[in-house]
């Protein structure tokens, strides 16, 4: 999961030699040592990422999701028949299509809701769940933690493509390979896995 752009694992002890450049692996045994922790992940420039490791990895992540309100959303990671990426372009960001989940409203559903109000799709195949992601946001004063539910899906490139511009989004694409670079230049660190999944999926279909 992600804060502020920076990577957060949870689990058990390490292995600290194979730990990325500039992170930092730390034993928590409360949640205020979490607190802190995290606080130095966010506030230490230099620092990647923060490896959180104790003997019960669900106490921490209750620790640290008791914090947060929950916010539940799904999106589209959509293939075209050129093998091609569907991004859009908002708030002067590359992006993918995605949004909150309605009340009563099922994942795939939400999913595919989201890439037709934001792309103008209607023809899309769902081939089944890619991923999740989590990161936090503050929003009127209160932490946030939203967890995305990513579905790989099939469109058709003939099918006309129009932004949600209500949505901010001024332009819906499909990304060739150097698309995806530019894509991955200029887009949020927590979307990077959701590429990776995309493109190791489309590569080596099931």
């Amino acid at each position: 999961m992600f804060i502020e752009g920076k990577e957060l694992v949870i689990g058990f002890i390490p292995d600290f030699g194979a730990l990325p450049a500039n992170w930092l692996a730390l034993r928590v045994e409360s949640p205020g040592e979490l607190a802190l922790a995290c606080d130095t992940l966010v506030k230490e420039a230099d620092l990647r990422g923060l490896y959180a490791f104790g003997a019960d990895p669900e106490r921490l992540w209750a620790w640290f999701r008791a914090g947060y309100l929950l916010v539940q959303a799904a999106g589209g990671a959509v293939a075209d028949g050129a093998g091609r990426l569907l991004g859009i372009h908002r708030l002067g960001r590359w992006d993918l299509p995605k949004g909150k989940m309605e009340a009563g409203e099922g994942r795939e559903e939400a999913a595919l809701r989201e890439v037709g109000e934001e792309c103008g799709l209607r023809h899309l195949q769902v081939a089944g769940p890619l991923c999740e992601t989590w990161h936090t946001y503050r929003r009127n004063g209160a932490q946030h933690l939203k967890c995305t539910y990513w579905f790989l899906m099939h469109g058709d490139a003939l099918e006309p493509l129009v932004a949600q511009a209500e949505e901010d989004i001024d332009a819906v694409q499909w990304l060739d390979a150097e698309g995806r670079s530019r894509l991955r230049r200029d887009t949020y660190p927590s979307l990077l896995p959701v590429i990776t999944a995309w493109e190791e999926a489309v590569r080596d279909p099931a």
